[in-house]
């Protein structure tokens, strides 16, 4: 079992930046490969970065290429999304996710969920 807190979530005007925390406890977090994943109102669930467990691997969604980082620090069981030249259409909950699978872009490989924190940007 692994339980997840998200934090970080807030009001950011459109180029501006948030970093997202996913606090982890309850397993062995380095064991785990770390996603984060948003939905905006009316949509579905949609991937935006994932880490595999070393960290040595990272992968993004097309859309966010370029401006989110994804981290982690194994040690402090935390997993980070920083967002950079944010954008309105970027305003969602964004939720982080662990899995012990390899495919990892996608939310069914995912068994351990956040409550989600808000982002919104305006415009």
């Amino acid at each position: 079992q692994v339980q997840l807190v998200e934090s970080g979530g807030g009001l950011v005007q459109t180029g501006g930046s948030l970093r997202l925390s996913c606090a982890a406890s309850g397993s062995t977090f380095s064991s785990y490969a770390m996603g984060w994943f948003r939905q905006a109102p009316g949509k579905e669930r949609e991937f935006v970065a994932a880490i595999k467990r070393s960290g040595g691997t990272t992968y993004y969604a097309d859309s966010v290429k370029g401006r989110f980082t994804i981290s982690r620090d194994n040690a402090e069981n935390t997993v980070y999304l920083q967002m950079n030249s944010l954008k309105p259409e970027d305003t969602a909950v964004y939720y982080c996710a662990a899995t012990r699978a390899t495919v990892v872009v996608t939310d069914w490989s995912y068994d351990y969920w956040g409550q989600g924190t808000q982002v919104t940007v305006s415009s």
